[in-house]
């Protein structure tokens, strides 16, 4: 049986602005090539009445996230976390991170173990 992640992300879609700052940072922190990345911010258009459009981004964590291990190890947070601009996401121990989820645009993510 596979042990169950300890650490992960809290983030708070609602604060999220779109800088992409997490998935740049991200892809240098792992010396990565372009298109290749432990987190992606995804922007979704809706279409609202009055031809008017609401903007969100949703940064989402793919199978390449290890919460920055090195990082972690050493103290800091992930690079994703450190550099976010709207201080939307947080990394923490699992059990401490779900007690904070108080509305619906948050999620708590967990690498795989």
């Amino acid at each position: 049986m596979a042990k169950k992640p300890e650490y992960g992300l809290l983030i708070d879609y609602e604060y999220c602005t779109g800088c992409f700052a997490c998935q740049v940072a991200c892809a240098q922190e792992h010396k990565w090539p372009a298109g290749m990345g432990g987190i992606r911010v995804i922007e979704i258009v809706e279409n609202l009445p009055n031809d008017k459009h609401y903007l969100k981004f949703m940064p989402i964590p793919t199978e390449l996230c290890v919460l920055c291990a090195g990082r972690t190890k050493k103290g800091e947070k992930p690079a994703c976390v450190h550099h976010c601009m709207a201080a939307c996401m947080k990394y923490g121990k699992i059990e401490e991170l779900a007690k904070e989820i108080n509305k619906p645009r948050m999620v708590l993510w967990a690498p795989r173990a």
